[in-house]
């Protein structure tokens, strides 16, 4: 087998397409700058948009608004992000079941972290789904969702080893499970090795790489210690002294991104997860170089909005 052949077997070719996520607002000019992200994005007709669902449920109702909005005001397809903390197994099939009768097909679905949060131990709800693997086989008894769970390049922080960790994947996928949109991470030699990894489980559905352009740096790091994914030195080095110069953060994040994303198009892969944190200035300059280009209506209908 060639190389060619063999990143086309682990990685799959064809057009590229972009997905994104969003969080949901706490106050109106949150809710201006995500709609304006949405907005300038939207022209961009990605698969689908995504929007997260806060630590033990906290945005439930402003992720279903937000979603609900989407569908109704937007060409985009949304993926509601659902966790298995603090509900029951009745009242997180309830909420699965507005979805779909808001028109949503496409659910994120996720373990959630802990109630008290990253670092503490995880016990189910009493009552409620123990695991994402049963939050998956859950969702796909109550409509025929498109349904994605996360991966991790460098395993989750909570799984003793890598064999566990894919084992854990493999359960998610097995119970119904259509894609897997990995963690942030910074170095593409871990993506690789984690798709080659995961094949080699049996895992065969997609694997999207999540990417982050980096708006400030300690924020980024501050999110990699938590969830266990790596910062090279040399990434590190690039944004040194730029703590209070965030016009040249802006021009160095817009290169690290480039970079990284089109070593991942040399090595095959043609599906990219964007984690905008609600802005679309890097997002969409880092699209503009995969050779996306807006939508001729949508742009107009978004430049007269």
């Amino acid at each position: 087998m060639t190389t060619t052949e063999r990143k086309s077997r682990l990685l799959g070719n064809g057009e590229i397409t972009v997905s994104f996520e969003f969080f949901p607002p706490k106050n109106e000019r949150m809710e201006e700058a995500l709609w304006a992200a949405v907005r300038r994005l939207e022209p961009l007709n990605p698969a689908f948009v995504s929007v997260t669902y806060g630590a033990g449920g906290s945005t439930r109702e402003r992720t279903h608004a937000t979603v609900s909005r989407l569908v109704r005001e937007t060409t985009l397809s949304p993926a509601a992000h659902l966790t298995c903390v603090g509900a029951t197994c009745e009242e997180i099939d309830s909420i699965v079941r507005s979805y779909w009768d808001a028109g949503v097909r496409h659910i994120v679905a996720l373990r959630g972290d802990p109630p008290g949060g990253v670092g503490t131990r995880y016990e189910p709800h009493p009552g409620g789904y123990a695991n994402a693997a049963a939050l998956v086989a859950g969702i796909a008894r109550v409509a025929p969702f498109e349904i994605s769970v996360a991966g991790y390049p460098e395993k989750h922080p909570e799984s003793p080893t890598v064999a566990h960790d894919l084992d854990n994947l493999k359960a998610k996928v097995d119970a119904g499970a259509t894609r897997i949109i990995t963690q942030f991470f910074f170095d593409n030699e871990r993506f690789l090795r984690f798709v080659e990894n995961a094949r080699a489980r049996g895992i065969w559905c997609p694997i999207v790489p999540g990417i982050v352009p980096i708006h400030n740096f300690k924020q980024v790091a501050g999110f990699a210690m938590k969830t266990g994914a790596s910062i090279p030195a040399w990434l590190a080095r690039r944004f040194d002294g730029l703590d209070d110069d965030p016009a040249t953060t802006h021009l160095v994040a817009a290169a690290v991104a480039a970079e990284q994303v089109m070593d991942l198009v040399d090595e095959g892969i043609r599906q990219f997860h964007f984690y905008t944190l609600n802005r679309a200035d890097l997002v969409f300059a880092i699209c503009h170089l995969l050779g996306l280009r807006p939508r001729p209506a949508v742009l107009q209908q978004a430049v007269s909005a």
